[in-house]
Parts: C-alpha cells; sequence; structure tokens
C-alpha cells in the first residue's frame, strides 16, 4: 500500500465544512478515506452513495430524516456520494445545523458530486483530487535510482495502484483492461442519451493515437460519422471522467499562432495503452515521444496540484511548425517545456518564441533530467 500525498488527512478536516475529494475510479479514494478512519478518535459513520436507504434519507431535503441519520456523530463519511440525488443540499442541512460535525465525501464522477454540491455548498467545502500514484509518491517507497530504472514500465503500464502491485506483464495487461473497460467507460455509458458505446470507444482510440497532437474536432465527427456537437459532449464527459484532459494552445494574439485547436492527454499511460490494446516494449514501439510526452505531461499536472502550484496551461506552436509541447503561466512570467525520451536530443528556444517572449524561461525535459519538474522535495 502506497502512503498517499494527503495523508494525514485528518490536517484537511475543518468542523463543519465538507471535505470533497474527486479522482477518478481506483486510484485509492477509498482506501485513503479508510485508513483516515482507522486512525481517528472521533466517532465517525462510514456510509455508502450506492446504499438505496441513503439515497433516499439524503435526497428527502428533509429535517426530520436528515439530522436523525447523523445524530451523535463527530463525523460523516460517504464513498461515492455523486449517487445521492440533491446531496450538496443535504450536506448544506448537516454542516449548518450540527456544530463541529466534521464531512468527507468522495465521487469518482466530477461531472456528477461537484455539480450537485457547488452551489448549495458555496464557501462550506474543500476538495482534494487525487489522481493515479505520482512519482512523488513513489520516491517514498524506492529510491530515486530505482525509480529511473522503471521508466519504460511507467510509460507503458501508468501508474494505477492495482497496477504497481502487480508481479507480471499479463496481470498488469488484465487489470488494466479491467479498469478501462468495466470502470472508466461503465461511468461514462450511465448518463442518459449514451447509447453508443461503438462511438464512445472509437473516439477514445482516435484520442489515444493522436496524444500530443492537436486535435481537430470536426475531422473527428467526419472520422466517426457523428456530428460535431456528439463529439465536443463525448470529449467534455471524458474530461469531467478523469479519462483525458485538454491544452489549449496560447497566444498573445500573434497572426502566426495556432490557438483553434487543442491537445487531450491521458490522466494514465496504462489506460491509453489498454483502449488501443498496445503493450509492446518500448523498443518494439514508434510511439515513444508520445508515450514520454503523456507522462511528462501528467506527472506535471500532479506535481501543480500537489504542490500547490496555480498556474494557467497551454501549448504553443505557429504555422511554421515553431512549437513548445507545455507552456505554463504563474508568477507573472511564462515557462516553456518540451519533452524528449533521448538525453540527446538538445537544442534551443524557437526563434518566435525567444524574440516574443522575451522574459520568458525554455527548457528540454528528458529521461534524465525530469526529477526536479515532476517530484516534490
Amino acid at each position: 500500500m502506497y502512503k498517499r500525498i494527503y495523508e494525514p488527512l485528518h490536517e484537511r478536516l475543518i468542523p463543519n465544512k465538507v471535505l470533497a475529494i474527486f479522482g477518478p475510479r481506483r486510484v485509492g479514494k477509498t482506501t485513503l478515506l479508510k485508513t483516515y478512519l482507522n486512525s481517528t478518535s472521533l466517532r465517525y459513520k462510514l456510509d455508502s452513495g450506492d446504499n438505496i436507504r441513503t439515497q433516499q434519507t439524503l435526497g428527502s431535503q428533509d429535517f426530520g430524516q436528515i439530522l436523525p441519520y447523523v445524530e451523535g456523530y463527530d463525523l460523516l463519511a460517504i464513498d461515492e456520494a455523486q449517487n445521492i440525488p440533491g446531496i450538496g443540499m443535504a450536506l448544506k442541512i448537516i454542516i449548518d445545523q450540527v456544530p463541529g460535525i466534521r464531512v468527507i465525501v468522495t465521487g469518482s464522477s466530477s461531472f456528477e458530486l461537484a455539480g450537485q454540491i457547488g452551489e448549495p455548498l458555496t464557501g462550506r467545502k474543500n476538495t482534494l483530487t487525487l489522481y493515479p500514484i505520482a512519482l512523488s509518491e513513489l520516491v517514498l517507497e524506492i529510491n530515486r535510482f530505482e525509480l529511473r530504472e522503471k521508466l519504460p514500465e511507467f510509460l507503458i503500464f501508468g501508474s494505477y495502484p492495482e497496477v504497481l502491485q502487480q508481479n507480471t506483464r499479463i496481470s498488469k495487461i488484465e487489470v488494466l483492461s479491467e479498469i478501462a473497460n468495466s470502470y472508466l467507460l461503465k461511468d461514462i455509458l450511465a448518463f442518459d442519451r449514451i447509447k453508443n458505446s461503438r462511438v464512445l470507444l472509437d473516439l477514445l482510440k482516435l484520442l489515444a493515437f493522436q496524444a500530443g497532437s492537436e486535435v481537430s474536432i470536426s475531422e473527428l465527427a467526419v472520422q466517426l460519422s457523428v456530428d460535431v456537437k456528439t463529439v465536443k459532449r463525448y470529449l467534455d464527459l471524458f474530461e469531467k471522467a478523469f479519462v483525458v484532459y485538454r491544452l489549449n494552445g496560447f497566444s498573445r494574439n500573434l497572426r502566426k499562432e495556432v490557438t483553434n485547436k487543442s491537445k487531450y492527454y491521458f490522466f494514465d499511460n496504462g489506460i491509453r495503452n489498454a483502449i488501443i490494446a498496445q503493450f509492446n516494449d518500448l523498443n518494439d514501439r514508434n510511439d515513444i515521444g508520445p508515450l514520454w510526452e503523456n507522462f511528462m505531461m501528467t506527472e506535471r499536472l500532479k506535481y501543480r496540484a500537489y504542490l500547490p502550484l496555480h498556474a494557467n496551461t497551454y501549448f504553443w506552436r505557429t504555422y511554421d511548425q515553431q512549437e513548445i509541447d507545455l507552456v505554463e503561466e504563474h508568477s507573472g512570467r511564462l515557462f516553456g517545456y518540451e519533452f524528449k525520451w533521448s538525453p540527446s536530443k538538445t537544442g534551443k528556444p524557437p526563434s518566435m518564441w525567444k524574440d516574443t517572449y522575451k522574459n520568458s524561461d525554455y527548457r528540454i525535459v528528458n529521461r534524465d533530467n525530469f526529477e526536479d519538474f515532476v517530484i516534490l522535495n
């Protein structure tokens, strides 16, 4: 079992505020919650949003049902809380009416839980996002030499907790396939009007093959024989279900800068490879560049979230093919990063970037110098 970056959880709990923990399925939200509950001296109640009786009670918005439900407890913990209709209002009633109570909720579908608790709990909640295991968490278990040795495994199999615990290649593939097909896709297909699982899977495959490349929504629509609105809707669901995330183009409105397309990256390399059933070793692949870029992008996302580092993020490209993989805007400056698997690939910043953004920084991140870029001290 891996120690997570948010432990000890009690430091983040505030009386009469809700602590909401979001994240993909199977990344360890329930384990994080139960680890805390096993150590607390508070009298707690642990429940699940899958419990029909709980759905009825908390979904009632009836003070006469909700307040007796938590009577006598110091802490209420609800796993998969997004499955409870009107959960936001129920939590508001609890934290407003029960002095000193602490509340933790987890949710694997950010679009459901965040949407339900957003307005009712304005000013009454703190949110955390838990991702697959970060390199910053792995270095608590193994040293940095071993971490570098395992880089090819991370690029192929990702870093879901269950996957990291497997000892064989076959078992890693089986676990990844189960997560991708039985959990992530199941969440998306559960939504109303999502009937065509073939289109969903085909779209995910197209995104997997284009990871790190600019994506044209109109071209995706043509390839899938669906309309643009459908593609946009599915992409939005993929983002909210923690399957992929979007990166937009950066521009200061220069005519030569490309901003009308986006890039999509997967939250986990293993899920990306499971979707296209591609688990070959790095020596037998022609996509090492995209794998490294996706891996660095996601590890940097975790780094920013866990530090935390608040930054606007983009990619940058011009019509004459000058480009930078990642641009971070923070502290009043621009920081450009280019990702290269091979340490032998060096270079200067693109001339237009250097001339246009004179106060900016530029760095190439490769497998020899990545550590301080994605690992917290």
